[in-house]
């Protein structure tokens, strides 16, 4: 068995762009010969976030996602606990699971974020009216980016 050498710069490099960019994880294949970085990542259950009285309320639509960082202090908005890719419906050709306008219960689920291949549910914090939805379906968020308002 041939022994496998390593550029340890060439990693640090990888390393470094990776950190550069967010990316979770880089993968390069030359040959038989295959590299993969990956950031260590932790699965977070959201956490709960207190609400308080007053604060803009806008009207019930879906935005666009470049209206979502009007709504990162706001203090109904849902945020991502992590980096991933978020999901408004359980599968394809499913309904989503909330709706602008639909009432939900603390703990009930609003949508998923895949990260690593795992399926993480992002539940409500709290009873409430769901006002706002920030992102599209299947879009790459990012860790503390609004997904939703619910007031």
């Amino acid at each position: 068995m041939a022994k496998f050498e390593m550029d340890t710069e060439f990693v640090r490099k990888l390393a470094q762009i990776l950190h550069e960019t967010g990316l979770g994880e880089i993968e390069l294949a030359d040959g038989d010969r295959r590299i993969r970085i990956a950031r260590p990542t932790v699965t977070v259950a959201a956490a709960p976030m207190v609400a308080t009285a007053g604060g803009p309320a806008g009207a019930a639509s879906t935005d666009p996602a470049g209206a979502a960082s009007d709504f990162a202090k706001h203090p109904g908005a849902v945020k991502s606990p992590m980096v991933g890719t978020a999901y408004l419906a359980p599968e394809p050709g499913k309904p989503n699971f909330v709706s602008v306008g639909d009432e939900v219960a603390a703990g009930q689920t609003l949508l998923i974020i895949e990260a690593m291949k795992t399926f993480n549910p992002i539940k409500a914090r709290k009873a409430g009216t769901v006002t706002r939805i920030l992102i599209e379906n299947a879009q790459p968020v990012e860790y503390d980016e609004p997904l939703l308002v619910v007031e």
